[in-house]
């Protein structure tokens, strides 16, 4: 009886002693475990768990964000009196904030008055950071492109415009970001009125374009490659060098519903770019927003994008 190929749709396992990868380069710190298969995580992709390399900059960024936090969550703790069951209720609600507009940019005010919120700021920006810096060398030392910590940088970009750029420009740590789920929602509504509607920002605009855009990318390139799974298209690089009937059909279906070609390649580097650019292009926006443009509504009227209330743009 002829088998056919395997693949997600299949209960079939292959099991086999764990791949240990590549040798470590001399002067990096030792993996950790020797790796196990794993039955139920082969239910979800690979079976195989570890082996873990953190290094130094791991242990680092590791240790550095659960100080963060956990004084974020004790905080929180504090605010509702040390009462465990009000701070399961009130959890959503709760927020760490920064500090008032009348300590500027001191380094460290009151730590009930925007301290810890800073302590907490400077160990989880250490702790981000230290993430990045690790997966630039692991990137060096497996040999790989430099792709993965570029688009992390986009996001780090972002995350530091929130936090620490756009605040410095404005003069005072109270526009920086807030710590808790509801709190950070609602700086997200009140920056917008604030700024009369980011809508009218051209780089959030973007912003959204390139972040449904990679979705959409992503979503529509998974698919594709299950589709042609039965052929082995999740052997990509093999389709690459040697196009076989997977990318074939994958091409074919592309161009007859897309209206353009996309290969095992190609495809990655539009899903990367417009990935990377949701961040990129938010993160100017952001920075533009109160340092350059105070009313994005009023921007987009003197530019034509907006009309004037009661009047008509077109001729």
């Amino acid at each position: 009886m002829l088998k056919e190929y395997q693949n997600i749709f299949t209960t079939t396992q292959v099991h086999a002693a764990p791949q240990m990868g590549i040798p470590t380069a001399p002067g990096d710190d030792p993996r950790i475990g020797t790796g196990s298969i794993q039955y139920w995580a082969g239910k979800l992709g690979n079976a195989q768990i570890g082996p873990i390399y953190l290094g130094t900059l791991g242990v680092i960024s590791l240790l550095s964000g659960l100080i963060a936090f956990n004084l974020i969550g004790l905080n929180f703790w504090m605010q509702v009196g040390w009462d465990p069951v009000q701070f399961l209720r009130q959890l959503f609600w709760l927020s760490l904030d920064p500090p008032s507009p009348e300590y500027g940019l001191t380094v460290l005010p009151p730590l009930k008055e925007g301290g810890w919120f800073m302590i907490v700021g400077f160990f989880f920006t250490v702790s981000v950071m230290s993430w990045w810096l690790r997966s630039y060398r692991r990137a060096k030392s497996l040999g790989l492109g430099m792709h993965i910590p570029i688009a992390f940088a986009s996001a780090i970009w972002l995350f530091l415009v929130l936090g620490f750029i756009r605040p410095v420009l404005m003069g005072s740590w109270s526009h920086a970001v807030p710590y808790g789920v509801f709190s950070h929602l609602d700086w997200t509504n009140n920056f917008s009125l604030i700024y009369g509607n980011l809508f009218y920002n051209p780089f959030h605009a973007l912003s959204i374009v390139f972040l449904y855009g990679s979705a959409l990318l992503f979503a529509m390139h998974g698919a594709t490659i299950l589709a042609v799974s039965r052929y082995g298209g999740e052997r990509e690089i093999e389709q690459i060098t040697d196009r076989g009937t997977a990318s074939e059909r994958a091409a074919l279906f592309w161009r007859w519903t897309m209206g353009f070609n996309a290969t095992m390649e190609s495809i990655h580097r539009w899903a990367w770019w417009f990935a990377m650019l949701t961040t990129l292009t938010g993160g100017i926006g952001i920075l533009l927003t109160g340092t350059v443009v105070d009313d994005w509504s009023a921007w987009a009227i003197k530019h034509g994008v907006l009309a004037e209330s009661g009047s008509n743009l077109n001729p």
